[in-house]
Formats: structure tokens, C-alpha cells, sequence
């Protein structure tokens, strides 16, 4: 049976729904976005549950993607909550909406040790806990030797066409890889590259390559990420250089990776009237491994946002529970 179905049952019952419909006032209707990619959609339903259930707001989920999502947001208004915004592709006018007062950022980081970088398998680290950077990785092309030429080690970069691949192919000259003995390796697909990962962790063999969290890949494998001793060389570097073709980007520094940044970020009408979710807003935030994990669920039983929003709500009380009041979780429960 359908949350929707249940409030329908519970208001023809003349009971259970009447405190929810009292914190109605307070919150109103709201929409949400609900992204293209896993977690944002794991986290709209969530979100969804919850501030229907616990605090008696009229929820609708509506198709996001970050570019879209924010266009509508700071033109129109619409949607009124952005869970998961990775705002890098869209930093310089979000702060102007920011300063405007047309949208505010209610948290930054919704999910913990997110991002993107440079990573090895568990298997690599327990074998050599000496070599916890990547400079010091470099060093020891040896130890992942390429398919086809043994002698090099290979490093896995992006597939040609995404917009990493300008950014590995060009820290890949800024560290002198070459010259050390790697080779750049294009997966050439998503699904050669997360095959690449897989089948290195099944044969226990080491992987070193370019990822992201969260996802599934990371939480089923347990990949760590391997900080840089470098710091992150500078914005000019990055947005003039990293990010650009070859031929536009003559001397690339050395450079950590640029971090990402994530905000669930909400309009300024229902930071007006959102009443108490808009505190709720502020607290939610998912553990990097819970998320993960989550991820590695959905993957394998193909489950969409709201099934898996069940799953979480379900299993991991301890977390979602401290972001809400104690007669807020009480209500989230007796629907679930």
C-alpha cells in the first residue's frame, strides 16, 4: 500500500491524520526536487516521508537536474527545496540568488565525505598503509601494472566526452605521470570503468583511478580516497586550465582535486512558510557510508527512490531520528 493510501485510510478514520493536518498551516505545500542520480533521489523521498508525516506539509516531488533545477528555483520559485544542489556548475549565480535573498542554503554538505578525487582499493591500503598519498602512490607505478604493457602502471582515468577526463588528462602532465612510468587509461565507457574497478577487487588485484562518492561503486567495494600532499593550486589554475582541453591549457599546476560542494538549498517563499521543516532541513544530513550503502541497495534489488526511502527509514532509525523532535520521529514511524 502507497504512503498516499495510507493518509487517505488515516483521514477517513477522523484521527490519526488531525495532528498533521494541524502543522499543515505551518508548512503548506512545497515542492521538491527529485533528481536524476540516486541519492538526490533517495533523498527527496526521504524527505518527502518525513515532513509529510512528521510535520503535515503537502509534498510534491518534481523532475531536477542541477542546471534546470536552479534556473527554475531563482527565475520562477519553483521547486522550493533543492536537496542535493553540487553547486560548482552553477557557483557565480547561486551566490548572487544568495545575496539577493531570492534563495538560501539551509545546509552545506548533506552528505559527509562527498566528492571527487583519486582512489585505490581496500586491499591496496592494507597491503601498504606507507603509501597514503598520492604523490607517494606515484612513486610505485609498479605496483599496478598496465594490461598491455606490464613495465608501466596504469592509472584509470574518465571516459573520453566527460568532463573529468580534461581535468585527469591534464593533472596526469601537471604531476609528470609519463615521465614516471604511468599510463592514462580511458575506460571508454561508465560501465568500463566501474568494470575496471570490479573486476580488479575480484581478482584482488590493486586499482588506482579517478571516482566519485556517493555511489554505489564506492559502498560495495569500500574504495578509499587518497588525499593529495599538494594543496589545491588555485582557482585560476583549476577554472583557466585543469578543466580545459590540452591546447588550452599549456602549464597545468600540480593541484588536490577542487572540492565539491554540495547545499540543499530552499527559495525564499517557503523559507517564509516552511515553519519548523525548514529546521529539519538544516539537521538532515546522511552519513557518506550510509548513503553509500544505500546506493549498493538500490543497485542490486533496482529500486527507485521511494521503495529505498522505505528501506532507509526502516533500517536506520539512529540516524534520521536525531534529526527530527522525539513526537516528530513517533509519527514518522506509525507510517511507516
Amino acid at each position: 500500500m502507497t504512503l498516499k493510501k495510507l493518509l487517505v485510510l488515516g483521514c477517513a478514520g477522523g484521527m490519526m491524520a488531525l495532528p498533521g493536518l494541524a502543522q499543515a498551516d505551518e508548512c503548506g505545500s512545497v515542492s521538491m526536487a527529485e533528481w536524476n542520480w540516486a541519492s538526490g533521489e533517495l533523498m527527496a523521498n526521504v524527505d518527502k516521508i518525513i515532513l509529510e508525516e512528521g510535520y503535515g506539509c503537502d509534498v510534491e516531488l518534481v523532475p531536477g537536474a542541477t542546471q534546470t533545477t536552479f534556473a527554475s528555483m531563482n527565475e520562477k520559485g519553483e521547486p522550493g527545496v533543492a536537496g542535493e544542489l553540487w553547486i560548482n556548475a552553477v557557483r557565480e549565480p547561486l551566490e548572487v540568488a544568495f545575496s539577493e535573498g531570492r534563495l538560501h542554503s539551509t545546509v552545506d554538505g548533506p552528505i559527509t565525505d562527498l566528492g571527487e578525487g583519486w582512489w585505490v582499493t581496500p586491499k591496496f591500503v592494507a597491503d601498504h598503509p606507507d603509501l597514503d598519498t598520492v604523490e607517494k602512490i606515484l612513486e610505485r607505478p609498479d605496483l599496478f601494472p598496465y594490461a598491455e604493457d606490464p613495465s608501466k602502471g596504469a592509472f584509470v582515468g574518465c571516459p573520453a566526452g566527460w568532463g573529468c577526463q580534461l581535468v585527469n588528462a591534464n593533472l596526469f602532465r601537471a604531476f609528470e605521470m609519463e615521465d614516471k612510468g604511468w599510463v592514462l587509461v580511458d575506460p571508454g565507457s561508465a560501465a568500463g570503468l566501474d568494470g575496471s574497478m570490479t573486476k580488479a577487487v575480484e581478482r584482488d588485484e590493486y586499482w588506482f583511478g579517478y571516482y566519485w562518492s556517493p555511489t554505489a561503486m564506492i559502498g560495495k567495494h569500500n574504495m578509499q580516497l587518497i588525499p593529495f600532499e599538494v594543496e589545491f593550486a588555485g582557482k585560476d589554475n583549476w577554472d583557466g586550465c585543469l578543466v580545459k582541453p590540452e591546447q588550452e591549457c599549456a602549464d597545468p599546476k600540480p593541484s588536490a582535486w577542487t572540492k565539491s560542494e554540495v547545499h540543499t538549498v530552499i527559495t525564499d517563499k517557503f523559507m517564509n512558510e516552511g515553519g519548523p521543516a525548514i529546521d529539519y532541513l538544516k539537521k538532515r544530513i546522511f552519513p557518506g557510508e550510509v548513503m553509500n550503502g544505500m546506493l549498493v541497495y538500490m543497485q542490486d534489488n533496482q529500486a527507485g527512490g521511494e521503495d529505498a526511502a522505505f528501506e532507509f527509514l526502516l533500517n536506520h532509525e539512529e540516524v534520521w531520528s536525531e534529526w527530527v523532535p522525539a513526537d516528530v520521529a513517533e509519527k514518522v514511524k506509525a507510517a511507516l
